[in-house]
């Protein structure tokens, strides 16, 4: 920890890349890095520079950064021209990863448009609600989804990428990128809330708090070098390769995926259709992928594979996750698959409303603490609050409140959702449960899954991950049901590895060797379906108790 403070030190200090300042944002002062671009225009336009390096690797598809910033101007231009799309403007994409989706994207900032990302897994009625909810000029989408909303008229302009995308990115060979003002503060995106409850709710991103994200993430870059880890200095001074398994409709797959890759210089490689564990081991080969972030269970899926021996997985010199917990287990199984990228392996803690980071833990300090998700990045603030909205001592849980520039604007066209969670100083309301312990954040659950039983309170997480440290077990669930006695009981729901048929007995006695009687579930379901899980790897509990329908189509 000393040598980390001393990096940290330097890092941060006067005339370093990463000095801080105390700035306004959105009326309230805060931390923030001195030294930004000003916008996501200016990025693109300083990715130019990279020239024929490749930007962009899909299937068949290889787009280099020149190539990529020419059709990003036709694009511009042709929604300026035929579609009146100008600052301030909505256009809606609607499709699978692919490169329509990201040149729509930067061509609609450039011209200081916002981008509003619809969640590719949404059915019919959850595309209609979006699009009527963000209003845009124009809605970009592709073959595949817009037929799940066939018959309906969204009152504007539809652009099919297979058939009428090309025209647009052909338009204007020639044309150079806008030039008109954009501030840091303007909306740039707006992308939907997980909806694992309720209706999805557009969080509204500006171009302050997409650069903040890439700042922090070039910041935690610079320190893993200065430290000497591996995917750091000692690493090979080539161009690094990203594997993007993440949809571009979640803070991850477009910011970090896509966004802070291309501000860095990097190639990212995407991946089509659904999810396959040898693709992802076949691709890392190919293309020698130095960095990987997988979500949800696609870590579980890849590093448990029968063939994984089978393939060099050694180019990967970085990797993480975020939007679930990862038990202990599963960390120590990524560091010996990926060896290369054991001492860089990071978890890190955010939501979409503050643009997908908060906290990171990584190296030693997530080996001593695996079930800790970190200290505070730099210009970001937490604290844990208790029902008041008044700071607890350590070691006292509490709801997580984050303040940073990475703190969305707000909603969509939702004041009275804003207010909720926006509180005085900007401080976002999170609604996570969790406790600091100097300085090191632990998440227990969010206060809506938590259960009641008698008078202790009982955080799923825990038996969770303990019940996913099973041999027998791939994941599991804890969810409350309603008791007369206690008011509610624990019930785990079991997805078993392959064919196997643990029995509710002895995963309750392997539960009761680490955790107290009462957390220990009186109530079992055994599944082979996966569990149903939103695009952040979440898992959709309401979905499971029959609270909730699943809004999302089965890709």
């Amino acid at each position: 920890m000393e040598r980390r403070g001393e990096i940290e030190s330097q890092l941060l200090g006067a005339g370093s890349p990463f000095e801080l300042a105390r700035e306004k944002v959105l009326g309230e002062e805060m931390e923030v890095f001195r030294r930004r671009l000003p916008s996501l225009r200016a990025a693109l336009e300083a990715s130019a520079a990279h020239g024929d390096a490749e930007y962009w690797v899909q299937d068949e598809v290889r787009l280099t950064y020149a190539e990529h910033a020419s059709r990003v101007a036709s694009v511009a231009r042709a929604l300026q021209e035929q579609f009146g799309v100008g600052p301030g403007d909505r256009v809606a994409i609607l499709a699978a990863n692919c490169p329509e989706w990201i040149l729509t994207f930067w061509a609609t900032v450039s011209l200081g448009g916002t981008a509003v990302a619809l969640n590719g897994w949404w059915a019919g009625d959850e595309i209609r609600y979006g699009v009527s909810d963000s209003d845009p000029r124009v809605l970009v989408g592709d073959r595949k989804r817009l037929e799940r909303i066939a018959g309906w008229d969204p009152g504007r302009p539809v652009v099919e990428i297979e058939s009428e995308f090309e025209s647009l990115a052909n338009s204007a060979p020639d044309a150079a990128l806008p030039t008109h003002p954009i501030d840091e503060d303007d909306p740039a995106s707006i992308l939907y809330t997980s909806g694992t409850t309720g209706r999805p709710k557009g969080a509204v991103h500006t171009h302050r708090n997409v650069i903040a994200l890439a700042g922090l993430q070039f910041f935690h870059g610079a320190r893993l070098a200065m430290a000497n880890v591996s995917g750091g200095a000692a690493a090979p001074r080539t161009q690094p390769v990203i594997l993007v398994s993440t949809p571009l409709f979640h803070v991850s797959g477009l910011y970090t995926g896509a966004v802070t890759t291309l501000a860095a210089g990097s190639k990212t490689v995407w991946l089509s259709g659904r999810f396959d564990p040898v693709r992802v081991m076949e691709t890392i080969e190919r293309e020698q992928v130095t960095n990987w972030s997988p979500m949800g269970t696609m870590a579980h899926r890849v590093v448990h594979h029968p063939d994984v021996g089978r393939y060099d997985l050694s180019s990967v010199r970085g990797s993480g996750s975020g939007g679930a917990p990862v038990a202990p287990e599963l960390q120590q199984r990524l560091r010996e698959v990926f060896p290369n990228a054991a001492q860089s392996l990071g978890l890190g803690y955010g939501q979409t409303e503050c643009t997908a980071l908060a906290t990171l833990a990584f190296g030693d300090e997530l080996e001593k603490r695996p079930g800790a998700v970190g200290r505070a990045l730099p210009t970001v603030q937490v604290e844990v609050r208790d029902a008041e909205g008044r700071p607890v001592p350590d070691g006292v849980e509490g709801e997580i409140y984050v303040r940073s520039p990475l703190v969305m604007a707000g909603y969509w066209r939702n004041p009275e959702a804003t207010e909720e969670v926006l509180r005085p100083g900007r401080w976002l309301n999170t609604g996570d449960w969790g406790r600091l312990d100097d300085g090191v954040l632990t998440l227990n659950s969010r206060r809506r899954d938590l259960i009641l039983r008698g008078a202790e309170n009982v955080y799923p997480t825990e038996i969770e991950l303990r019940l996913e440290a099973h041999p027998e077990v791939a994941e599991a669930a804890v969810v409350g049901v309603d008791d007369e006695e206690w008011g509610q009981e624990v019930k785990a729901i079991v997805v078993p590895v392959g064919d196997c048929t643990p029995e509710p007995a002895a995963l309750a006695a392997f539960v009761a060797e680490t955790l107290a009687a009462f957390k220990v579930p009186n109530h079992w379901e055994i599944r082979r379906e996966p569990l149903p899980r939103n695009a952040t790897g979440k898992v959709m509990k309401g979905v499971l108790t029959g609270d909730a329908d699943n809004p999302f189509v089965d890709e």
